[in-house]
């Protein structure tokens, strides 16, 4: 009976989920409904799969609109027909100037077209278009021409709200899709207050002076009938990569026995070739044949251009992959467990992530949406945040900023506030978790053996790719499983870093930067890895690694593989971490292991570690068969509903270790792991993926720091920003040097040990004059002066700016106050035009300009403002000298001791209690440019809050575990900085900085104690 229904999918207009709407039509005793979202197909395939539970028969189709204005539903025959829908629709999605006309302008087979009354009316309606008559039309129905035209009326009764709250919720989100005031929206951009489910018999009531509409409307659903298989074991991924699945099978066989040679050379163990078997024989049992050779494909093409890429996930434990070349991960010296990346019992083929640089990542997308002829990007659904929904309210209700900034922040009690702000919170609260709009996963990919349109419309981002309406969890429900295509900078730091090694080291023969079993042989890599100098490095850089690694004191693969998966939430919070270092650190400790968990897991001393121990725990000691253990896995994987599949198990499991008389608090404590991993863990092999780039960028770093540092700021960094790898750079004694207009770059260079700050690091500095700089130094030379530079480069007074207050004009030896005012007089406010040519060369006038000496001090401040941090030891910058001598390099010695230190602040992680109470871990820099960590519990959180970047007095206690140090803050004091001396009033200012400060060598970092 209902052929208009909206959930909240029609983007900030409905406001039903879909399971809701379901319920609401089993609650009203509605047998059918179409769901028909506006412009989307999002909530389709979901209303399909969950309309069996509430005896409903779903019927798909599409509510066509321009803006609120509606044109005309359509509505699927059947599978054929919804193909057609989302065919036209994604016309529209696809290029954003196309309107939707009053009519289709293409004929749509399998599809029935319904009208409104007030557009259709004037309409000749074809065979299959009917006139939808709403409840409010009824009167005007029966002085109507189409009063003859019975067959063609159906019953149009539009549900968008569950009750008077969704429709008011509704109008908020008008308004904010509107950018207006609540009181300014627009009635044309709101629906009918009455756009509400009522029972069937009430509908049916509405309509009894017109029965031929609700017979016409019954007979148009009982017409459609959709279907989707969403537990069928096959997979709807591109079937076949060749002809056929035996030349499938035949190439993959082949490339692996191939692989053979390159990865193992003429020693090759029995058992590479027993385990090949095995997965052979299963990949191909399981269907995934196809599902390996698109990954290879993919990669042959990467490899072909020379593009680094690093495989990870599950099926980093598979030795096909390896052998493949999808990963670098040997299955067999890791003894990685075979279970945990393929089984019987699994349906859907293992995870390969595939890492490419962030500059290399979009043509091989581009590439595969080439080659494979139905592909598409998946999307993400971007949803309604607690605190933006207060801001986009507080607009909606003209609250002044001060007001909406009070609410974000928390700072309230709900009875204070006034009814408006009331208001705010309470639908802020209620549209939490709304989808807001459609985004793209990070690198998820489908390739479908059947078109895409088959399952949903698709939209077009700006980046090109067309991108489905529903996301990987939708997907994966009916078997399309993604290709997981993603960037990282790790990638290009290496790839770039090698670059500039090679171009710099023409004498030495070129890096092998794949040889890792010679890295992990590496001294100086152990020496990294033992004391935690990993900074630029991949995935061990972070404070919480950098501080793991110490207390492990790791120096090896295996070890190193461990951290980086104990470090995830799941370990930390259970506490096994710490239990895992002291069994690390204190070989007596293992024996505390439970016998079964130490035999099961002896490499990580009886402790779950990995996602595959998970599951060995789960099938050994806890009795589950594989089958059982594999849902522990798609609980672990965190993409499902990851509680049910863990408790769906649980009972089994407490029940087959009560029947062997296991003590109920072991098993307790065992399950309290297992819980651990749920949504959040890494299968080793995944790990040992991340541990061959790390190996990657250890052996850079230890070898050659500068240049690696420089690809690191060119790659615009890791978990630091720029200022802390120019600070390491420095700390590898590297000299800094602001751009220059004859020697610098668009990125950073290297020169000896001088690097070199691109113009690209220069805030508001334009890439247009950017690339005449470069032009014009390249075809003519290097600049000799300010004037020659105006002469040659088109250029505005505030683009030349920028130039000479980084003192890019160094060269010529004039001061850059002096510069500027010379600047100002040659340069006229106006652009010059590119194509505007000098044929005859003018003498240029030459100005008396007064002596404008600038302090160092004054250039610090430039560099603030241009580069976002000063290239002089920031404590230089305090308006009152620090005398303490006590540095990070003194504080181990001093455990339990209460100090006072002086520290720059870098980083601040914030986290929560189990209390839920708000504590920080700050990470700073010393006076000597060596790390100072600290932790900030709740109640000094709360006392003594961070204040920004800056240079901060630390008082607290000195803590050291494991050789590890931290300073557990008992007060926090931001010091003063020197007033801007660029803006002072005064003349001479009597303050530390400016009698101390006198020349840029004075300034240098690493000041001496």
């Amino acid at each position: 009976m209902y052929l208009n229904c909206h959930t909240y999918y029609s983007l900030r207009y409905g406001t039903i989920k879909p399971e809701q709407l379901l319920a609401i039509a089993s609650e009203n005793g509605v047998q059918t409904l179409a769901l028909t979202d506006i412009n989307t197909t999002s909530a389709c395939l979901d209303i399909v799969r969950l309309s069996e539970k509430y005896k409903v028969k779903p019927v798909l189709g599409v509510d066509f609109r321009n803006s609120a204005q509606q044109q005309f539903i359509l509505i699927a025959k059947n599978n054929k027909g919804f193909k057609n829908i989302n065919d036209y629709l994604s016309k529209f999605l696809h290029n954003h100037d196309l309107k939707i006309p009053e009519q289709p302008d293409e004929i749509l087979e399998d599809c029935f077209v319904i009208y409104p009354y007030k557009k259709g009316q004037h309409f000749e309606l074809k065979s299959n278009e009917f006139l939808g008559i709403a409840p409010k039309d009824l009167n005007h129905l029966k002085f109507s021409k189409w009063n003859q035209f019975k067959e063609k009326l159906v019953v149009l009764k539009t549900v968008s709200f569950q009750n008077k709250k969704g429709f008011n919720t509704h109008r908020l989100l008008r308004a904010i899709d509107n950018n207006t005031l609540l009181s300014k929206l627009s009635k044309s951009e709101e629906g009918c207050e009455n756009d509400m489910m009522l029972p069937y018999n009430q509908i049916c009531e509405a309509y009894e002076e017109f029965p031929h509409l609700i017979s016409n409307t019954e007979q148009l659903l009982d017409d459609c009938s959709i279907h989707f298989d969403f537990n069928s074991e096959t997979s709807k991924n591109l079937q076949c990569l060749t002809e056929n699945k035996t030349s499938d099978y035949q190439l993959l066989e082949k490339l692996t026995y191939d692989g053979i040679a390159y990865r193992y050379g003429e020693d090759i163990p029995q058992k590479v070739y027993d385990r090949i078997k095995k997965e052979l024989g299963l990949i191909k049992e399981k269907n995934f044949v196809s599902y390996f050779l698109i990954n290879w494909k993919i990669l042959e093409y990467a490899r072909s251009k020379d593009y680094y890429y690093v495989g990870r996930g599950s099926g980093a434990n598979s030795i096909i992959a390896y052998l493949l070349r999808i990963t670098d991960v040997d299955p067999i010296e890791l003894d990685l467990y075979f279970e945990r990346f393929i089984n019987l019992f699994r349906q859907n083929p293992p995870d390969f992530d595939i890492d490419f640089s962030w500059r290399d990542r979009d043509d091989i997308t581009n590439y595969i949406f080439k080659t494979f002829k139905h592909t598409a990007l998946i999307t993400v659904y971007n949803t309604f945040k607690f605190k933006a929904s207060v801001r986009e309210l507080g607009k909606v209700f003209g609250l002044p900023k001060s007001e909406m900034d009070r609410l974000t922040r928390g700072k309230y009690h709900i009875n204070q506030l006034d009814k408006l702000s009331q208001l705010v919170i309470k639908y802020a609260a209620y549209i939490q978790g709304f989808p807001n709009y459609l985004g793209i996963h990070a690198g998820g990919i489908l390739i479908s053996e059947k078109p895409i349109h088959n399952y949903c419309a698709t939209f077009m981002p700006p980046k090109g790719f067309a991108t489905t309406q529903f996301d990987m969890v939708v997907a994966e429900d009916i078997g399309l499983y993604k290709f997981d295509i993603l960037s990282q900078r790790g990638l290009g730091k290496i790839k770039e870093a090698v670059e500039i090694i090679d171009a710099n080291y023409t004498e030495q023969s070129p890096i092998d930067i794949h040889d890792i079993k010679r890295f992990k042989q590496d001294e100086r890599i152990k020496d990294l890895l033992r004391n935690a100098k990993a900074i630029g490095c991949f995935y061990v850089e972070s404070p919480a690694m950098r501080m793991l690694l110490k207390k492990l004191q790791v120096d090896d693969y295996l070890g190193l593989v461990a951290a980086s998966s104990i470090i995830r939430p799941g370990v930390s919070n259970s506490g096994m971490m710490r239990e895992y270092i002291l069994r690390h650190r204190h070989p007596e400790k293992r024996k505390e292991a439970h016998p079964v968990l130490q035999r099961v897991m002896p490499e990580t001393y009886g402790i779950m570690v990995y996602q595959e121990d998970v599951i060995k725990v789960a099938h050994i000691f806890g009795g589950l068969d594989l089958g059982e253990s594999d849902m522990l896995r798609r609980g672990m994987s965190g993409k499902f509903r990851s509680r049910e599949e863990f408790l769906k198990v649980k009972q089994k499991f407490f029940d087959n270790c009560e029947k062997r008389s296991e003590i109920y608090e072991v098993v307790a404590d065992v399950w309290r792991q297992i819980e651990s991993f749920a949504g959040y863990a890494f299968a080793k092999g995944h790990s040992a993926s991340y541990a061959v780039e790390s190996y990657q960028s250890l052996f850079l770093k230890a070898y050659y720091p500068l240049e690696y540092m420089v690809a690191t700021i060119n790659n615009f960094g890791g978990f630091y920003s720029t200022e802390l790898y120019v600070h390491e750079a420095r700390m590898h004694n590297g000299k800094i040097e602001a751009p220059c207009i004859n020697q610098s770059s668009i990125q950073t260079i290297i020169k000896g040990k001088t690097i070199i700050l691109g113009f690209l690091f220069l805030q508001s500095f334009e890439s247009k004059t950017i690339e005449r700089i470069l032009k014009e130094r390249n075809n003519v030379g290097t600049f000799k002066s300010l004037d020659d530079f105006i002469e040659r480069v088109p250029i505005s007074i505030e683009q030349i700016s920028i130039l000479i207050k980084i003192n890019a004009f160094r060269f010529t030896e004039v001061n850059k106050r002096e510069l500027l005012w010379e600047a100002h007089l040659k340069i006229s406010k106006t652009v010059i035009q590119e194509s505007v040519i000098n044929l005859f060369k003018t003498e240029r006038i030459s100005y008396n300009t007064p002596e404008l000496p600038s302090t160092a001090l004054e250039n610090a401040f430039d560099e603030l403002e241009l580069l976002g941090f000063a290239l002089c030891n920031p404590f230089l910058l305090l308006t009152t000298a620090t005398t303490g001598n006590l540095r990070a390099r003194h504080l181990e010695k001093l455990k339990g001791k209460l100090i006072i230190i002086e520290g720059y602040l870098i980083t601040v992680k914030k986290t929560k209690t189990k209390q839920e109470k708000l504590m920080h871990f700050g990470t700073f820099l010393d006076r000597d440019g060596d790390f100072l960590d600290t932790v900030h519990f709740p109640p000094i959180a709360a006392k003594y809050p961070f204040r920004g970047k800056g240079i901060y007095k630390i008082t607290g206690k000195v803590m050291v575990e494991f050789n590890c140090v931290n300073i557990e803050v008992s007060a926090l004091e931001r010091l003063a900085v020197v007033e801007d001396p660029r803006y002072s009033l005064r003349t001479t200012p009597n303050t530390y900085a400016t009698r101390k400060v006198r020349t840029t060598r004075e300034l240098s970092l690493r000041a001496t104690t």
